[in-house]
């Protein structure tokens, strides 16, 4: 590992680390390092649910979304744990975990069903995971215009990076967004990778859309419901329960728990609870990105998805 990182392609990141181009993707050294250990040391098990996305694609209303639906036999909306925590420390970060004891043990120990968070490319997983195989484990996906994904992101970007660095001008950002360079992009090729998994093989790979999921969320938690197999029954619907889960899940609710307006960063931990959350909209691009910025990535999405039957639109 150590001998491979020093000759990948490398180019500048959003914050503070380079990022490096491995196996087609713009990764930091970091996930380079828990891919490699997923891959070597990783077992998965039939139960294993795997909540995947893109950088600033919605990925802790999804990492809400699919515990609440999991557990909601478990805890009371009145005293539910994402109340008192954030999404990111009830769903495990996978390649997180197991890079930072360089073992299995903290997710080994998990009972099942296991629920874990990736952003990792679906092509970068073991065969044992990908393989449309009884063994093998499910991913639920979820993905969202680029041109939200890029501002989102670069908000993001600015929060994190040292005060004694300049702000990451717009104009930067773009440059290298529209160019496949950001966190585990390029982000038409993440995107595509899921998407078509999900056609090859729908019981083991759910594509959803952030921007469907905004406008119909009581249908898409029904559908990611039936998709785990574990569907609303009649009971449920009549109590009212696919509603108290998007309305506990919704960006009004978890941004306004105490746990999460938290700007407490660390050495160890440089992402606050708070920098999950800043507007959580549809279409928040048009106040930012200048029509010809709109119009560049409009024309990479539709070149980079013609023919795939996927669409934003």
């Amino acid at each position: 590992m150590n001998e491979l990182l020093p000759t990948l392609p490398r180019s500048k990141g959003w914050w503070l680390d380079q990022l490096l181009q491995y196996q087609g993707f713009w990764l930091s050294n970091h996930g380079i390092r828990g891919s490699m250990l997923i891959d070597d040391h990783f077992n998965p098990r039939p139960t294993d649910i795997i909540v995947a996305t893109s950088p600033k694609c919605g990925t802790t209303w999804l990492r809400a979304l699919v515990f609440s639906i999991i557990n909601r036999n478990s805890f009371d909306f009145n005293d539910h744990p994402l109340s008192k925590a954030n999404p990111r420390d009830l769903v495990h970060f996978l390649e997180a975990h197991i890079r930072g004891d360089r073992s299995t043990v903290s997710i080994d120990g998990l009972l099942s069903p296991r629920l874990l968070s990736t952003h990792l490319p679906y092509s970068l997983f073991p065969k044992c995971m990908t393989d449309d195989a009884s063994s093998a484990c499910r991913f639920v996906y979820i993905c969202r215009d680029p041109k939200d994904v890029l501002v989102s992101k670069w908000h993001f970007a600015n929060k994190l990076r040292p005060k004694e660095l300049p702000p990451l001008p717009l104009e930067e950002a773009f440059e290298l967004f529209s160019n496949g360079v950001s966190h585990y992009g390029p982000f038409w090729d993440h995107v595509l990778g899921y998407w078509k998994a999900s056609l090859e093989w729908p019981k083991k790979v759910l594509c959803l859309k952030y921007e469907d999921v905004k406008k119909e969320p009581s249908g898409c938690v029904r559908k990611v419901a039936e998709y785990l197999g574990v569907p609303f029954s009649p009971e449920e619907e009549k109590k009212g329960i696919v509603e108290e889960i998007v309305k506990l899940c919704s960006f009004e609710s978890l941004s306004n728990q105490d746990v999460n307006k938290s700007d407490t960063r660390s050495r160890q931990n440089p992402m606050s609870n708070s920098d999950f959350f800043r507007k959580g909209e549809v279409g928040d691009w048009v106040n930012h990105l200048s029509p010809q910025m709109s119009e560049i990535l409009d024309k990479i999405t539709e070149q980079k998805f013609q023919g795939t039957g996927f669409s934003f639109h």
